[in-house]
C-alpha cells in the first residue's frame, strides 16, 4: 500500500494588515504641519549658517553603545538591534548626534575650517511604551556644531531651539544647567553617591542600578519616590572647576543678551553619557503649571575622541517633530493650507482626453497651478471635482472643440463661458486671471 502523501499545512494569512504598535502613518491632511516645521527648520538653518547632513537610519550597534552608554535606558531597553545577513550587529538609530560625529570623523570634516555646522531632519527609533506624543518611530530635527569650544555657540544653539517655539508665541522656557567636565565631575559624583546610598531603599529599581553605574542619571528620574529623595541633593554647579564655571557664566550672559527666557535647574543632566558642561531642555509651561519637554541638548566635548577622532569640542540639540505638531494644534498656531489649483482641465471623449493631456503639460510648463481627473468619463463629475477644489476656471475640450480646435473656458464663480482658439490659450490665460484678481480687489 503506497504511503499516504501528507500535504504541508497552509500558512495562516492575517485578515487585516495593520500598523505595528507604536508606528504611525503621516496622512495627507497632516502634511501641512510637517511642511510647516520643515520650512521653519530650513529657515533657521539658513539664517545661522547650518548645512544639512543626513546619516543612515541603520548603523553599527557599537556606535550607539559606545556613545550613548551601554547602561543607558536607550541602549539597555529601547534600541532596536539585530544581526544582519553578514552576522553584523546593527541598530536602527535611536538618536542623531552619534551618527553626525561618526560622519564628521569618517569624512575628514576635522580638516575643514572649524566649526562645522550641521543639521538634520528625519526618523528615529526606540522600543519605548507608546503614549501620547511618543511613538516607536519618531521624527526629530537637530542642530550640531563641531570643532569649537566657545560658550557663545552653546548660547546660540539654546537661542535657536528656544526661538523655534517662542516666535510662534508658545509658552516655553529654557531649563539650563552645567554638569561639569571629567576634571570636576568626579568630586560631585562622589558626594552624590554618598548621599544617595543613604536613601537607596527609597529609590526605584532602575535608580538603584544607576547608583552603581551612573549616579548622575538618578537626577533625571521621573519616579515620584525618587523625586522626593532628590529635593536636598548637592548641585553640580557648586562643584564646577574654574574653566567650567567661567564657561557657564559666559553662556548665561549671552542668553541674557539674547533675551532668552531661562531658568537655572540643577536637575537638568540629560540622559546620555556623552554630555559635558552645558545641558538644557526646552519646556512648555501649561496653564495648570504642567511642564512638558519639547527638546533639549548640551555640549559633548569628549565624544569625538571617544569614537576614534582627535579631541574635538562640540555642542548640539534635538527637538521632537510630533511633539511640536501637537503643541501647534493645541495652541491653534496658524499653519498655511496647501495652495489650491487655479485651473482645472476637463475632457469629454477619448480624443479630447489625449488633447487635454497635452494641454495639461503645457500649463505645468508655464507654472500654472492646475488639476484634472482624466480617469473620469463624466463631464458632470469633473465639474463637481473642480468646484470642490475651488478653481477659478475650468478648461474644457469635447467633440465640438476638437473639430474647431478650440477650448471652452468656464468661469466657475459666474458660470460664464467663452471659446478661445487652442493655439492662443496659453497667451490668453494671464489676461483673464489678472482681470479676476483686479476685480476681486476692487470689490473689497
Amino acid at each position: 500500500m503506497p504511503a499516504k502523501l501528507i500535504m504541508p499545512a497552509k500558512a495562516k494569512v492575517p485578515k487585516n494588515y495593520n500598523l505595528l504598535r507604536g508606528f504611525k502613518d503621516i496622512l495627507p491632511a497632516e502634511q501641512r504641519y510637517w511642511d510647516f516645521i520643515q520650512q521653519r527648520v530650513y529657515k533657521l538653518a539658513d539664517d545661522y549658517g547650518f548645512s544639512r547632513l543626513e546619516t543612515p537610519i541603520l548603523e553599527s550597534a557599537a556606535l550607539f553603545i559606545r556613545s550613548v552608554g551601554s547602561d543607558s535606558d536607550i541602549v539597555s531597553k529601547e534600541m532596536y538591534t539585530f544581526l544582519d545577513q553578514g552576522n553584523d550587529k546593527v541598530a536602527l538609530r535611536p538618536e542623531g548626534t552619534a551618527g553626525v560625529v561618526r560622519s564628521y570623523i569618517e569624512h575628514g570634516f576635522l580638516n575643514q575650517p572649524q566649526p562645522v555646522k550641521a543639521f538634520y531632519f528625519g526618523p528615529f527609533f526606540r522600543h519605548d511604551r507608546p503614549q501620547a506624543g511618543r511613538q516607536r518611530q519618531f521624527w526629530q530635527f537637530g542642530f550640531e556644531v563641531l570643532g569649537d569650544s566657545n560658550p557663545v555657540l552653546d548660547a546660540q544653539l539654546i537661542h535657536i531651539s528656544y526661538k523655534f517655539y517662542a516666535e510662534l508665541n508658545l509658552p516655553v522656557q529654557v531649563e539650563v544647567n552645567s554638569i561639569g567636565c571629567p576634571n570636576c565631575r568626579p568630586a560631585y559624583l562622589k558626594e552624590l553617591t554618598t548621599i544617595l546610598k543613604k536613601h537607596r531603599k527609597n529609590l526605584c529599581p532602575d535608580c538603584q542600578l544607576r547608583l552603581t553605574k551612573n549616579p548622575l542619571r538618578v537626577l533625571d528620574c521621573k519616579n515620584k519616590d525618587c523625586q522626593a529623595v532628590l529635593t536636598d541633593l548637592p548641585q553640580t554647579v557648586d562643584f564646577l572647576c574654574e574653566d567650567c564655571k567661567k564657561h557657564f557664566v559666559s553662556v548665561l550672559e549671552y542668553l541674557d543678551e539674547l533675551e532668552v527666557n531661562y531658568n537655572l535647574n540643577p536637575r537638568i543632566v540629560r540622559g546620555l553619557d556623552y554630555y559635558t558642561k552645558t545641558a538644557w531642555e526646552i519646556l512648555e509651561t501649561g496653564r495648570d503649571g504642567q511642564q512638558d519637554s519639547l527638546g533639549g541638548g548640551g555640549r559633548y566635548d569628549e565624544l569625538v575622541n571617544e569614537l576614534g577622532g582627535r579631541p574635538t569640542p562640540a555642542v548640539g540639540f534635538a527637538c521632537g517633530v510630533e511633539r511640536a505638531i501637537s503643541r501647534f494644534k493645541n495652541h491653534d498656531i496658524a499653519v498655511k493650507q496647501p495652495v489650491r489649483p487655479e485651473l482645472y482641465v476637463a475632457q469629454l471623449g477619448l480624443e479630447a482626453r489625449k488633447k487635454c493631456l497635452r494641454l495639461y503639460e503645457q500649463l505645468l510648463q508655464r507654472d500654472y497651478l492646475v488639476a484634472e481627473s482624466f480617469s473620469k468619463d463624466s463631464l458632470k463629475d469633473q465639474l463637481e471635482a473642480a468646484n470642490k477644489l475651488g478653481v477659478k476656471y475650468t478648461l474644457m475640450i469635447g467633440q465640438k472643440e476638437l473639430v474647431d480646435d478650440t477650448v471652452l473656458i468656464r468661469d466657475m464663480e459666474s458660470g460664464i463661458q467663452e471659446v478661445v482658439d487652442f493655439k492662443k490659450i496659453l497667451d490668453y490665460l494671464p489676461k483673464i486671471l489678472s482681470n479676476r484678481v483686479s476685480n476681486s480687489r476692487t470689490d473689497k
